[in-house]
């Protein structure tokens, strides 16, 4: 298998602590929150020994054997020395930081563009019957959503039960994206799935900041309530920068569990795709969670404000891929996230420190105009939400053992589905920026119909030829017929789900990718006459990875100050 480069490893000191930790305990600060994981069996071990040594345990998290502490020096360096200790991680900072748009114009996006431009019309599914667990900032109780926010709990406090609040307003706005009804504008800014229902998981404060181990702890309990409130999705418009491999990145593994619980976890890449200091696009500034393989991790795409795509450019703030570490190609597609108007909440921070964002334009209650990957994630989650409704629908009455597709194949369906777009240059995005394109409704849920779900789901295979077409905004939109998948991607005409995917005549998917004439994957990458990888990549004249990355003239831009 491919080894990406590292930066701590077997025999460097402090080999087990993350970037960020290693740096924390360079200064003066006497004790810092962790997150520490450990091998099977050793929790109860490594919780004595952190009672023993005064160390105050903040929460628990099972279903990645972690624990979270606030210790001192010498017990994290105890800790470095303990065999069951698997790694340990900084208790990161995590943001929720939309964007205001600076070309805000005095009026909204035309009526029910955001459905259109997804190819949805009146006779597409409403995500009925589908539940998202929003972990974000909360959900305010406007009418937007009346009678279907199920639940509602703050990871704030102890992930107490709780009236549904959002003194931030990130969290509502991307909720109005995801399924707001359109009540208070006349359906003008109706969301992608308005009958879904919400589990809302507050993680982030009034400023739309918290801590890894509450999103740990929300994450969790989605997985473990997932029977008893029905959660289907989770939302995840937050990220702190990444600071180690995927492998011992506690929300990474978290992500993982969830989806292998039978949830799609769909991410947020991160507004972090331009150098700010000379407006140069850049690449790797993929933020953690959304390099966790398994996850659907969103780009943001500016569609213009035209229902049809062949204007439709991914927005420059959006981040690019490879993934930090691991080198996996992120993101795993892009959606409409530019100027998207939702409800608001005017009590809240975010729309009192942004009165340029304010929509009052034929709506009867707060809205905001915001940007960013963490909007475009919300459309895609209601993308998702409909894909839901669509197969369980056809699977309604049906006979016999039924099992749902599962989350890979939800993100497959999506990325073959989805259509190019382009880089704002007029030239085709590469892989790294717009993952597989630009999401696309109306053809996923037809690819969806079109498949014979009768038995087990690696087993589904198409009722009907398609035309890998479809028509948006009066247009043709063709289907890119691709996914990108963590370190692998894969292109051809036909699916076999299952433990590997054999596509087309071009890909066998095990242990390494032929394609074409392009790319051989397994130790090392050749694609076309840009890149080579192995511990190091030449990308044209842009990128350098071995120890550090640069491109152009810039040095990478990955810090503290990710901004979604």
């Amino acid at each position: 298998m491919f080894s990406p480069p590292t930066f701590a490893g077997a025999g460097t000191p402090h080999a087990k602590l993350d970037r960020a930790l290693r740096q924390a305990l360079a200064g003066e600060a006497p004790r810092q929150s962790v997150v520490i994981r450990v091998k099977p069996g050793r929790r109860d071990a490594v919780r004595q020994l952190l009672q023993a040594s005064g160390g105050k345990i903040r929460a628990e998290h099972a279903s990645i054997g972690a624990i979270s502490a606030d210790l001192s020096r010498d017990v994290i360096s105890r800790l470095e020395d303990d065999p069951g200790v698997e790694s340990i991680s900084i208790d990161s900072l995590v943001h929720a930081a939309p964007r205001v748009p600076g070309d805000n114009p005095g009026t909204s996006q035309p009526t029910t563009l955001l459905r259109a431009t997804l190819g949805l019309d009146g006779n597409s599914p409403t995500g009925r019957g589908v539940v998202v667990a929003l972990i974000d900032s909360g959900i305010d109780p406007s009418p937007e959503f009346s009678g279907r926010i199920k639940a509602f709990f703050d990871f704030t406090r102890g992930g107490i039960p709780a009236a549904p609040s959002d003194a931030y307003g990130h969290g509502t706005h991307v909720a109005g994206l995801i399924g707001g009804s359109g009540r208070l504008s006349a359906q003008k800014y109706q969301g992608v799935a308005p009958d879904v229902h919400f589990v809302g998981l507050k993680v982030l404060d009034d400023f739309g900041r918290g801590c890894t181990s509450d999103v740990l702890a929300a994450i969790e309990f989605a997985i473990d309530q997932r029977d008893r409130l029905g959660i289907d999705v989770i939302n995840l418009s937050l990220g702190h920068p990444i600071y180690e491999p995927a492998a011992t990145d506690p929300l990474v593994q978290a992500v993982e569990e969830a989806v292998r619980a039978g949830i799609v976890v769909v991410v947020a890449a991160g507004n972090y795709g331009v150098n700010p200091e000379t407006g140069l696009p850049g690449y790797a500034g993929i933020a953690s969670p959304a390099n966790a393989p398994s996850a659907l991790t969103v780009g943001a795409a500016k569609t213009n404000d035209t229902a049809a795509r062949a204007d439709d450019q991914v927005a420059p703030y959006s981040s690019r891929g490879p993934s930090w570490y691991d080198a996996f190609a992120k993101p795993d597609i892009v959606a409409p996230g530019h100027r998207l108007t939702a409800v608001g909440v005017a009590s809240s921070t975010l729309y009192a420190e942004n009165p340029s964002a304010r929509v009052v334009d034929h709506v009867a209650g707060p809205h905001l105009r915001l940007s960013g990957t963490s909007t475009a994630t919300g459309v895609a989650t209601g993308v998702v939400a409909l894909l839901l409704e669509k197969q369980r629908s056809l699977r309604a009455g049906e006979t016999g053992h039924q099992d749902p597709l599962p989350p890979n194949a939800i993100k497959a369906v999506l990325e073959y589905t989805a259509t190019r777009i382009q880089d704002g240059q007029g030239a085709e995005c590469d892989w790294l920026t717009a993952g597989a394109g630009e999401v696309n409704a109306a053809g996923a849920l037809a690819l969806v119909g079109a498949l014979d779900l009768s038995g087990p789901a690696e087993s589904a295979c198409l009722t009907a030829d398609l035309q890998p077409v479809t028509v948006i905004g009066g247009q043709p939109a063709t289907w890119a017929q691709n996914i990108v998948w963590g370190q692998n991607i894969v292109w051809g005409q036909n699916i076999v789900w299952g433990q590997n995917i054999v596509w087309g005549q071009n890909i066998v998917w095990g242990q390494n990718i032929v394609w074409g004439q392009n790319i051989v994957w397994g130790q090392n990458i050749v694609w076309g006459q840009n890149i080579v990888w192995g511990q190091n990549i030449v990308w044209g004249q842009n990128i350098v990875w071995g120890q550090n990355i640069v491109w152009g003239q810039s040095l990478p831009l990955v810090s503290d100050n990710v901004v979604w």
